[in-house]
């Protein structure tokens, strides 16, 4: 019997079309044409002001990782419509075009490259499921969690959403994303094991269950961790069983050890009122550092509204509604071709649509973020041809790309550019950060944004305007189809 585990090469999982279509730019001697690719998203989920950027370390791994063994080339040999040309072409496939990124944890807005792609055709075409599915994922996670997290108010939050997964990579990788998005663990032991994304859980109902009685669990559960209680309190009846038997193992157990207990978790019921509740017995009990956890199928409406009613939860696990970003779980990036080059020169490439929205954008482009030298506030994104520059001692206008009469002039700015060079060549040039370099690096340029973009309802349109020259070519190519 086939092992699907030995069959499973990344190579492989692409839209069967890239493989018809590499076969056909082989057959008419396309294959060597370079192409740029734009990598982006037309809408921010939950309706929310912005995403954060997350998957390019995977993005990495897989392109470093690219070929094709001699099972996939007797695959497309056993479909009959491949060619020589292109069975050959497979069998010395080796990925030498560049590409370009914003780093993981970057703050990003709809229609703005995420990732640019120059690579001969086929090599460009062969990696648009793969690249898509490492960005589209992990920036759905990652933006999910931190607004989870921002809905806590400074209360820590856990991912524990591993069995609701859609899947084991989505699981394992969707908490490497979580933890980009500002979250301070997760229940998933081999995302620590890998990412070294701390490990977190204490006990389940079913240890509670196989003790005679709750207290006997509790006092089972505290003599082996001692240094680490936290006991789960809901299994019975909260208020009347849960807290004080937790008290009194507190009292009986770790009090002569000289130890305090870390917290007690609430998994149901009224969350908001058993909080209140559990924080005073536990205070009268003299466990005013005794921590109070609630769970429970949260998200950052419900955190936001047990905040609200003045719950007294400490922190929060978060599982379904975080791994699979349950209100808003489709990310909706897409991969365009926007230019090719014949001999040496950039011809751009447009696609038209009745919809407007899917109007792309041509040229190799660069990003400039727009900061403000007064605030240090992020003021805007101007989306400029690639070697376009910008003269920071003279005044910037820059205007919306749909409705040219709405203008500004910025003055006393400087700028950074987004998209760094990934890949040369083929040759990885960009140094991967740590994975708690990227949850810094993303505080960092959270706080460079103006509060009113990061509120839930109604954020604030954050300016994301062409350059004029850009804003020309585009406007050309649509006229004059």
């Amino acid at each position: 019997m086939l092992n699907w585990k030995d069959e499973y090469n990344l190579g492989m999982l692409a839209d069967f079309y890239e493989f018809t279509m590499a076969n056909g730019y082989l057959e008419k001697n396309k294959e060597d044409i370079i192409t740029y690719f734009d990598l982006y998203f037309r809408n921010v989920p939950d309706n929310g002001g912005f995403v954060i950027l997350a998957g390019l370390e995977q993005l990495i791994s897989y392109i470093e990782n690219l070929k094709f063994s001699e099972s996939d080339i007797e695959y497309f040999k056993s479909k009959n419509i491949f060619s020589e040309k292109f069975i050959d072409y497979l069998r010395d496939f080796k990925f030498e075009g560049d590409i370009w990124a914003m780093p993981e944890g970057s703050i990003a807005f709809p229609n703005e490259p995420l990732v640019t792609v120059r690579a001969p055709a086929v090599q460009a075409q062969l990696i648009e499921t793969m690249a898509l599915l490492c960005i589209n994922h992990q920036t759905l996670i990652a933006t999910k969690a931190n607004r989870i997290v921002r809905a806590a108010n400074g209360r820590a939050v856990m991912e524990f959403g591993a069995r609701r997964a859609q899947g084991a990579d989505a699981a394992t990788l969707g908490a490497r994303a979580a933890y980009v998005g500002g979250v301070i663990g997760s229940s998933n032991t081999l995302t620590d094991k890998i990412f070294n994304v701390p490990a977190l859980g204490t006990m389940a109902h079913s240890w509670v269950m196989m003790f005679e009685n709750e207290y006997e669990a509790f006092k089972a559960y505290a003599e082996t961790f001692p240094d680490d209680t936290t006991l789960l309190v809901d299994t019975y009846n909260t208020l009347k069983e849960g807290v004080p038997n937790a008290i009194r193992v507190f009292n009986d157990v770790l009090k002569p050890l000289g130890k305090r207990p870390k917290g007690i978790r609430l998994d149901s019921g009224d969350i908001a009122y058993l909080s209140k509740q559990s924080r005073i017995m536990l205070d009268d009990a003299g466990y005013e550092d005794c921590k109070i956890v609630a769970s429970s199928s949260l998200d950052e409406f419900k955190i936001k509204a047990l905040i609200n009613q003045g719950a007294k939860v400490d922190s929060f696990g978060v599982g379904e509604r975080l791994i699979t970003s349950k209100s808003s779980p489709v990310f909706g990036g897409v991969y365009k071709l926007v230019a090719i080059e014949k001999n040496n020169k950039i011809i751009p490439k447009i696609k038209i649509s009745e919809n407007v929205e899917k109007i792309t954008t041509p040229g190799f482009k660069q990003i400039y973020r727009i900061y403000d030298n007064i605030t240090k506030k992020a003021e805007a994104d101007l989306v400029c041809l690639f070697d376009e520059e910008i003269d920071t001692t003279k005044p910037l206008e820059i205007f919306h790309p749909v409705h040219t009469w709405k203008r500004k002039v910025i003055e006393n700015f400087s700028v950074k550019k987004l998209l760094l060079p990934i890949f040369k060549n083929g040759k990885l040039i960009y140094n991967p950060p740590t994975l708690d370099d990227i949850t810094n690096y993303r505080k960092t340029e959270l706080n460079s944004f103006w509060d009113e973009i990061k509120r839930f309802d109604y954020p604030h349109l954050y300016v994301v305007d062409l350059s004029l020259k850009l804003w020309n070519l585009k406007t050309d190519l649509l006229q004059n189809r």
